[in-house]
């Protein structure tokens, strides 16, 4: 049974810095992308970040080019998300995703088939 479960949100000021983890178990990590998307209130999921299953590229939206990094470590089963330089409108509730389809990771919610819990991140001005 795949299970994904995210961790490391919290309270910070603007400007300051958070990391993400999604521990992956049930699956062989090393044979699916992983992504991180976010849900603001009232807002609909939108996609952040992807690292490859393969080749390790990384894929990224505009609005967090140079402020985020996504990465993995096969050898634990984790992805990570290092969010800098964090802005109130980065407030929301932040989810790992995975799957395993040919080609480059996918950036949309209903291409991915494993999620996890969601862990909550604020950005106070």
């Amino acid at each position: 049974q795949v299970q994904l479960v995210d961790s490391g949100g919290g309270l910070v000021q603007a400007g300051g810095s958070l990391r993400l983890s999604c521990a992956a178990s049930g699956m062989t990590f090393s044979r699916y992308h992983m992504a991180w998307f976010r849900q603001a209130p009232g807002q609909e999921r939108e996609f952040v970040a992807a690292i490859s299953r393969s080749d390790g590229n990384t894929y990224y939206t505009d609005f967090v080019k140079g402020r985020f990094t996504i990465s993995r470590d096969n050898a634990k089963n984790t992805v990570y998300l290092q969010m800098n330089s964090l802005k109130p409108e980065d407030t929301a509730v932040y989810y790992c995703a995975a799957e395993r389809r040919l080609g480059p990771p996918p950036q949309r919610t209903h291409e991915y088939d494993y999620w996890g819990q969601g862990t909550q991140v604020t950005v106070s001005s």
